[in-house]
């Protein structure tokens, strides 16, 4: 059995404000950045960075609160201090520009990335993002706001439930749910500081920056899931492309890494302006 909860091989990291990032990198050609959501870890984009890297110079990092990287001092995880962190990252690697995509959470970022520093953002990918307030909160999130599970949450995270809520998060007809993944996931939930952190994000009173949409700028592609709330990223940002997978879930980059590689790659390719290294 693969342990999660310890470095792998072709595991980095780097000291951010304060922080060690656990990241992965590879490949060579316009660089590209993957964000994973909340509760998840960069493995969450294992099989599309390898598709990616045979083009782009991938890189993905366990968001603070999550994975290898664990939790901030701060307990600061609003999404705009994602953002920051995550442009003092790149900055720390030597990475001025950047395509960024990013699944849920990790979508809400890349838009708040774009926003904050559209100097550096090429391209924007944001599959099931979330950022508009009236999105449908998970299940697990309303969990972790209950005042009576908040501290026995921090204290434990049954295997159980994480299944139950990785099969939610899947289209009907998906079968990657398996052992491993749910070992994955529940190994990385319980390293020391992550349950808190899940905790602590699930009841953070996030901005609402979604009036500021429609001024991004950044070429933009909308990858979501036939049966996810697509928000309003397509009717917002000027410009911006939509594709809809028909069957897949929440998790669309695990349920159909190729259809996800394709589509990335191919929007990529049609700008000319990000950098190479």
């Amino acid at each position: 059995m693969s342990i999660w909860s310890e470095p792998q091989p072709d595991s980095r990291f780097v000291v951010v404000d304060g922080l060690q990032i656990h990241y992965k990198r590879a490949g060579r050609g316009p660089t590209l950045v993957l964000l994973h959501g909340s509760a998840s870890s960069l493995q969450h984009f294992d099989r599309v960075a390898a598709l990616l890297s045979e083009s782009f110079d991938v890189i993905r990092p366990d968001l603070p609160g999550c994975g290898l990287t664990g939790p901030r001092t701060d307990r600061d995880y609003r999404v705009p201090a994602y953002a920051a962190t995550g442009a003092d990252f790149l900055e720390t690697l030597g990475v001025p520009r950047y395509a960024v995509a990013g699944n849920s959470l990790g979508g809400n970022i890349a838009w708040n990335l774009a926003l904050d520093h559209p100097e550096r953002v090429t391209g924007l990918v944001l599959v099931n993002a979330t950022g508009y307030p009236e999105k449908e909160v998970p299940a697990g999130i309303r969990l972790a706001r209950n005042p009576l599970l908040r501290p026995l949450l921090r204290r434990v995270m049954p295997r159980g439930a994480i299944e139950r809520n990785l099969r939610a998060h899947v289209g009907p007809h998906s079968t990657i749910v398996d052992d491993a993944m749910v070992d994955r996931a529940h190994q990385l939930m319980n390293r020391p500081g992550n349950r808190s952190a899940f905790v602590d994000f699930c009841n953070t009173d996030q901005p609402d920056r979604s009036a500021q949409i429609p001024s991004i700028t950044t070429p933009t592609l909308v990858l979501r899931s036939a049966g996810v709330d697509g928000q309003h990223f397509t009717r917002d940002i000027p410009g911006a492309q939509e594709l809809v997978h028909p069957h897949s879930g929440h998790l669309l980059p695990e349920e159909e890494p190729q259809w996800v590689s394709d589509a990335i790659a191919q929007f990529l390719r049609s700008s000319t302006d990000t950098p190479t290294h």
